[in-house]
């Protein structure tokens, strides 16, 4: 799924990665990077609160769990972060008023099984509702 998202994002585009702890949001986030040629390894950034990758477009890569209040988020500068490459962020929810209405929302949710995930998408903004026939068809096998 992450490799058939990656084939149609664009330079400052946003994904926001929802779900709980260990659901897949930093697996999904590898993939993806991979399917845009980052060769390095991709770790979470917990700790770190982001990290960027190079390949075919930059990654910014962000997790906000740790987050305590909206002047953390302030401090990430991630205005500028989304001026260049693709920005994922997991646990965006949680600072979703701090986020532009332009974005790619990713639930991503517990299955039955241990190896079974439940996707959720949801379109925002202009420049994803211009896409979202071909994202939703390419997605078909996921969704």
């Amino acid at each position: 799924m992450a490799t058939a998202i990656a084939a149609l994002v664009e330079d400052t585009d946003l994904l926001v990665l929802n779900g709980d702890l260990g659901v897949g949001k930093t697996a999904f986030t590898q993939g993806f990077a991979a399917a845009l040629g980052v060769a390095t390894a991709v770790t979470s950034p917990t700790f770190t609160l982001a990290n960027r990758y190079e390949g075919d477009l930059v990654i910014n890569h962000l997790d906000v769990y740790r987050l305590t209040n909206l002047l953390e988020v302030r401090d990430l500068a991630i205005g500028e972060l989304l001026e260049h490459g693709v920005t994922l962020i997991e646990w965006g929810e949680r600072i979703a008023e701090e986020l532009p209405d332009e974005r790619l929302e990713i639930g991503i949710a517990f299955g039955e099984g241990d190896d079974e995930r439940r996707i959720e998408i949801k379109f925002d903004g202009e420049r994803w509702l211009r896409r979202q026939a071909v994202l939703t068809k390419a997605l078909e096998a996921w969704l």
